[in-house]
């Protein structure tokens, strides 16, 4: 599988606040650091931060920079490796687009949320999916979730992580949680 043909887009509009109200969130450092790390941990495309806002890009941004560039890339290596593949879009559209123009083939859109929608795949049906070739983005939401119309215009919406009844992970932590589901080894620890 080629895993450098799976992008994850990070979506901070449109999005749906606790009231079900369509709004556009706020960057947080924190997801771009963690979402860099998953991406370079996995060998994965890259992260596409979208935001129709231009202050919120101009921060993330330069946020990058400090660490790509500036003092930071030289303070932490590593992280500077992380922030690579980091990039910053206004719509979603405009990352399908610029994504089909790189490899001359139409991502394939996979939604992920919390919930059960129709068109749902699950996690062994996908990786069947991507070994067959393509190009996959995976699109997470922030706030409380990605809207109605964005998830049914998907492709596909990835099956939803289901814990032990408590269901509000953190946008970091259910992408590494997908990721490892999708791209991980699970080495058998018996040793007998």
């Amino acid at each position: 599988m080629d895993t450098e043909k799976v992008f994850l887009a990070l979506l901070h509009w449109p999005i749906y606040d606790r009231n079900g109200n369509v709004i556009t969130t706020a960057l947080t450092t924190i997801d771009i650091h963690d979402l860099g790390r998953l991406c370079k941990t996995y060998g994965l495309g890259g992260v596409y931060i979208v935001t129709p806002l231009s202050s919120q890009i101009e921060l993330g941004k330069r946020m990058v920079k400090y660490w790509r560039e500036g003092p930071g890339a030289s303070f932490n290596p590593l992280r500077k490796l992380a922030l690579e593949n980091i990039r910053f879009s206004p719509t979603l559209e405009d990352v399908i687009f610029e994504l089909q123009a790189k490899f001359k083939d139409k991502p394939k859109t996979i939604a992920t949320s919390a919930k059960r929608w129709p068109k749902i795949i699950g996690y062994w049906a996908l990786k069947e999916e991507m070994e067959r070739g393509g190009v996959f983005l995976l699109i997470f939401g922030t706030g409380w979730g990605l809207t109605r119309e964005l998830i049914m215009s998907c492709d596909m919406v990835l099956a939803p992580i289901e814990g032990k009844g408590y269901n509000h992970l953190s946008v970091r932590t259910a992408a590494a949680i997908i990721i490892d589901r999708l791209f991980g080894r699970c080495e058998d620890e018996r040793t007998d």
